[in-house]
């Protein structure tokens, strides 16, 4: 026989799912806003997103460890309501994210391919197959030449 859950659990579960699911809500907007300061080259707005985005992921992280508490009282039953919203939420955001750090990737390439021109220096290289460092590219071409 199974123990009752305490009175009020329910309600504060729900609570702490709708408190993720608009800050996952908040979020996903807020990495549309850096995509948008990325695309544009806009050091403020990033800045401000960049700022914005750590306090909802600290809170996520902060109410994830009070529904993992709240979640262990409760009898073992179904998901609380909104959960699966939240999931699908917070999986919108880790694409946008990926999406934001891939141009990220190509803008500090671009840059380092910049640097590489103006100085004259070669650019680095990267880890080949072996794990040794291999030449980029560009370096092999110009050795070909």
């Amino acid at each position: 026989m199974s123990t009752p859950a305490p009175p009020g659990l329910a309600d504060a579960l729900a609570a702490v799912v709708a408190d993720m699911r608009a800050a996952a809500t908040e979020l996903a907007t807020v990495l549309d806003a850096e995509h948008a300061a990325l695309t544009a080259a806009d050091v403020l707005a990033l800045d401000h997103a960049g700022n914005r985005k750590q306090a909802l992921m600290q809170a996520l992280e902060l109410h994830e460890a009070e529904r993992r508490q709240l979640q262990s009282m409760a009898p073992a039953s179904a998901e609380p309501t909104g959960w699966s919203e939240v999931l699908r939420l917070l999986a919108l955001c880790q694409e946008r994210n990926l999406r934001n750090g891939a141009l990220v990737g190509q803008r500090l390439t671009q840059v380092r391919r910049a640097l590489a021109v103006l100085t004259g220096e070669p650019e680095p290289g990267t880890y080949g197959r072996g794990g040794g460092l291999e030449p980029s590219a560009r370096v092999q071409m110009r050795a070909r030449a």
